[in-house]
C-alpha cells in the first residue's frame, strides 16, 4: 500500500493487477474445477501476463527513465515497483509450474498423457517422423547464429527453440541456432494414434526436438539440445503527426513497428546451458530492466486455452445454453417489443442472437432509414459487420464509428473498416485525442410520418464471440430521453465541433466525472439527514485517485459502499476512520465478469446507470464513454438482483483489501454454497418459464 501525492491510501495499480491474475491462477489450482478448464485458466493467466508486460511494464520502464517526475505521478519510485513486479512474477512462475505438473499427473487418471520426445515408443517415433516430414518440415526455418552477424529480430508472442549443436567426435566444435515454432500454421497439440485406450498428446515443440537431426542433417553435428525462449515487446503504438497520411496508414505503419518494439521480458528454459543463454542475451542486447525470467520447459501457455478435451464431458464445465427471451421470440420485429418496454439482456445468460436479429431486421425493414453504431472490438467473422454491410446494400444510411486504436485489435478494425467503406458505409475514425470506447447502436425508423429512434447501449463490445464468455448488459430502449441524447453523441462523433449539454446520459469527457461526484455528494447529504444512503457498484477496474478520495469521504460520512471490482483496485477498504463502510469483492469464475453498473440509494428512490466505463482517469478524461440511466423500476430491480447475487457469492468471491492476499470470502457456519454465476443462470431460467 502507498500514499499518493494527496496522501490518500492507495494500492499500486500494477501490483493490484498482478493479484487479479493471481485469482485466475487460483482457479487453475482449484480441484473443484474440471481438469481441462484448469489448463485453460493457466492459458488465460499466461495470456494476461503477456499483455501486462507489453502494456503496463513497458509503461513503467519509460517512467524509470524520468524517475523523479514519475514518482510524483504514481506516488512511488517506479524502480521499486519494477522490482516488486519481478519478485511477484517469479513467485507466480514457481506456483504455475507446480500447478501444471499436478494437472498433467491428474490427467493420467483419465487416460490422457502429455509426453515429450524422450517418452515415446518406437511406433510413435515412426509416426512422428512421418508427420514431421509431411506436415511440419516445410514451415521450419532454422537460423544459424553467428557472432559477427546481426542477431535476428525475435517476434513478439512467438516461441523459439534455442538449439545447441555439437559433435561427439570434436568436443570443441559447436554452433547455436534458432527455430521459430510454427504455431501460426500447425496446432501446438499433436494427438498420437490411440494405443490401449490411452490418449497421448505431444507438443509441437517436442516433435521438432525429436526431429533436430533431420533438420540439421547436412551439418557436421550429432548432438542437439533445444530450449524454449520467448520475448515480450513494448506494445505501445507510436503514431506520428504526418498530415499527408491517413489515420489508417499511420496505424498500419505503427503496427509494423510494434513487432520491433523494445524488449520488456525475456523468458527462458531454466535448464538452458550458460554459454547459449549468454550468447542470446548479448545478441538481444538485454539488460536488468528487461525482466530476464527463468521458466520451465514450455512457454506461451495461452495455447493451452485450446487444449484438446477428447469430448470427455467430465473434464470441462457442463454447457449452460443461452436462455430464451420469450417476448422477443414471439414478436415479428425486435423493435415491436422495445417500443412497448425497455429490455435488458445479460450475456452470456441470454443469447446475443437477439441483437444480431435486430440489425438484420433493420437491414430489410423499409421503414428503417439509418443505423449508427460504435465499434471498438468485433469478432473475426463479425455477423454484426455483415449485417451493417447488408443494410448499406439495401439503401440504408449506415454510420460506423470505428476505434482504430483498440489495443491488439487494430489489424481487425482496419480490415473491417475497409470492408465497410467498400460497401458504402460512412466510417468515422473517432475523435482526435480521444478514444471512442462507448458501446451504442441507434436505429431510426419512419413511423406515422415521424422518426422514432431505437437504441442499444452495452457495457461490452458488440462481439458475438465475447458474448459467449463475458458477462455484459445490453439495454434495448425506445425511451426518447435516452435515444435523443444518444443521437447527440453520434453527432458529436461525426462533427467534433458540435457539443451538447446532456441531461440524462453521463458522457465523458464532458459530464461523467462531475455528475458522479454530484451523485456521491448527494449520498453524503442523505446520510447526514438519516435517509437511505448507499452506493453499489460493479466495475472491472477502480484506480482514479479523485473518485477514490470521494468514496473515502462518503464512507466517513456514513454512506454504505459495496463494490465488486474484477481487476485492478487501488482503493483500500476497511481502514479505520477512512473506509470503514467500504467492502470490495472480486469474482473469478467460468465467465469473465465484464459488466459495469452503479446504483445510488438516492434517499430511497434509487438511481441506476450501466456503462462501458471503468473508474480510471483515462475513462473519465481521455475517452468518449457513456453511462446510461435505467428508468424502468423492473430493470433496476433486475440489476439489484445481479448485485445481490454477486455479494452473496461464497464460492468464487475473493476479498479485496490492503493485504492483497486473494482470500476467499469466508462462508458462514451452516451457510449453503452460493455461486453467483450459476445462481444467476437458474434465476434467468426460472424467469423465462414464468
Amino acid at each position: 500500500m502507498q500514499n499518493s501525492t494527496n496522501k490518500i491510501p492507495l494500492v499500486n495499480r500494477e501490483l493490484s493487477w498482478l493479484e487479479f491474475n493471481g485469482r485466475v491462477l487460483q482457479e487453475a489450482e482449484c480441484e473443484n474445477v474440471p481438469l481441462i478448464e484448469r489448463l485453460r485458466f493457466l492459458g488465460i493467466f499466461s495470456n494476461n501476463l503477456d499483455e501486462f508486460f507489453r502494456v503496463r511494464v513497458a509503461t513503467l520502464r519509460r517512467m524509470i527513465l524520468v524517475e523523479k517526475g514519475a514518482k510524483k505521478i504514481i506516488g512511488e519510485n517506479p524502480r521499486k515497483i519494477h522490482e516488486k513486479i519481478q519478485r511477484k512474477v517469479l513467485e507466480f512462475q514457481n506456483r504455475f509450474d507446480s500447478i501444471f505438473s499436478k494437472i498433467i499427473d491428474e490427467l493420467k487418471s483419465q487416460n490422457i498423457y502429455l509426453v515429450n520426445e524422450q517418452q515415446l515408443n518406437p511406433k510413435q517415433v515412426e509416426y512422428l517422423y512421418d508427420y514431421f516430414d509431411n506436415a511440419i518440415a516445410e514451415y521450419i526455418e532454422p537460423v544459424i547464429l553467428k557472432r559477427n552477424r546481426r542477431f535476428p529480430i525475435l517476434v513478439d508472442q512467438s516461441i523459439y527453440l534455442a538449439v545447441k549443436l555439437s559433435s561427439s567426435a570434436k568436443p570443441n566444435l559447436k554452433e547455436f541456432a534458432l527455430i521459430e515454432i510454427p504455431t501460426k500454421y500447425i496446432s501446438r497439440f499433436v494427438i498420437l494414434p490411440e494405443e490401449d485406450s490411452k490418449k497421448t498428446i505431444i507438443l509441437l515443440d517436442d516433435v521438432i526436438r525429436l526431429c533436430l537431426s533431420r533438420i540439421f542433417k547436412i551439418l557436421p553435428y550429432d548432438r542437439f539440445e533445444a530450449y524454449t525462449i520467448k520475448i515480450t515487446r513494448d506494445a505501445e503504438l507510436d503514431v506520428d503527426n504526418d498530415i499527408s497520411e491517413s489515420l489508417i496508414e499511420k496505424i498500419t505503419k505503427a503496427l509494423e513497428n510494434r513487432q520491433k518494439g523494445d524488449p520488456v521480458r525475456f523468458v527462458y528454459d531454466k535448464d538452458i546451458p550458460t554459454d547459449l543463454l549468454n550468447f542470446i542475451v548479448r545478441g538481444l542486447n538485454l539488460d536488468d530492466l528487461d525482466n530476464i525470467i527463468p521458466g520451465s520447459r514450455y512457454h506461451n501457455f495461452k495455447d493451452f486455452i485450446n487444449f484438446p478435451n477428447f469430448s470427455l464431458s467430465e473434464l470441462v464445465n457442463p454447457p449452460l445454453n443461452p436462455i430464451p427471451y420469450p417476448k422477443l421470440d414471439e414478436s415479428l420485429l425486435v423493435t415491436d417489443v422495445i417500443a412497448k418496454q425497455d429490455i435488458l439482456l445479460h450475456y452470456p445468460y441470454h443469447s446475443f442472437k437477439y441483437y444480431i436479429r435486430m440489425l438484420r431486421e433493420a437491414s430489410l425493414d423499409p421503414a428503417v432509414k439509418s443505423i449508427s453504431i460504435t465499434l471498438y472490438r468485433v469478432a473475426t467473422e463479425s455477423r454484426v459487420v455483415h449485417a451493417l454491410i447488408n443494410a448499406a446494400q439495401n439503401g440504408k444510411k449506415v454510420t460506423a464509428v470505428v476505434e482504430l486504436r483498440a489495443r491488439f485489435d487494430e489489424h481487425a478494425n482496419i480490415y473491417w473498416s475497409k470492408k465497410m467503406q467498400e460497401a458504402g458505409i460512412n466510417v468515422i475514425f473517432g475523435v482526435p485525442g480521444l478514444k471512442v470506447h462507448s458501446k451504442m447502436t441507434l436505429i431510426k425508423r419512419k413511423e406515422n410520418q415521424a422518426y422514432k429512434k431505437y437504441a442499444v447501449v452495452s457495457t461490452g463490445n458488440f462481439h458475438e464471440g465475447n458474448a459467449n464468455s463475458y458477462t455484459d448488459l445490453n439495454l434495448f430502449t425506445a425511451d426518447s430521453r435516452i435515444t435523443t441524447e444518444i443521437e447527440k453523441v453520434f453527432t458529436f462523433l461525426e462533427y467534433n465541433y458540435k457539443t451538447y449539454p446532456f441531461k440524462h446520459l453521463l458522457v465523458s469527457p464532458f459530464n461523467l466525472r462531475s455528475k458522479l461526484y454530484a451523485l456521491i455528494d448527494k449520498e453524503v447529504k442523505n446520510a447526514a439527514t438519516g435517509k437511505p444512503a448507499y452506493i453499489y457498484c460493479k466495475l472491472n477496474n477502480l484506480v482514479d485517485e479523485e473518485i477514490i478520495s470521494k468514496l473515502y469521504k462518503a464512507s466517513q460520512a456514513g454512506v454504505i459502499i459495496k463494490l465488486v471490482v474484477r481487476g485492478t483496485c487501488a482503493l483500500v477498504p476497511g481502514l479505520k476512520g477512512i473506509s470503514d463502510n467500504i467492502e470490495v469483492y472480486s469474482i473469478v469464475d467460468r465467465y469473465l465478469e465484464h459488466s459495469r453498473f452503479i446504483i445510488f440509494a438516492n434517499g430511497g428512490n434509487e438511481i441506476c446507470y450501466i456503462s462501458s466505463a471503468d473508474w480510471m482517469t483515462r475513462n473519465f478524461d481521455y475517452r468518449v464513454e457513456v453511462a446510461t440511466p435505467i428508468y424502468s423500476k423492473q430493470l433496476i430491480n433486475e440489476i439489484k438482483t445481479i448485485m445481490d447475487f454477486t455479494l452473496h457469492d461464497n464460492v468464487k468471491a475473493r476479498l479485496v483489501n490492503s493485504g492483497i492476499c486473494n482470500e476467499f470470502k469466508p462462508k458462514k457456519e451452516d451457510e449453503k454454497e452460493f455461486r453467483s454465476q450459476l445462481e444467476l443462470y437458474k434465476y434467468y431460467n426460472q424467469e423465462c418459464k414464468e
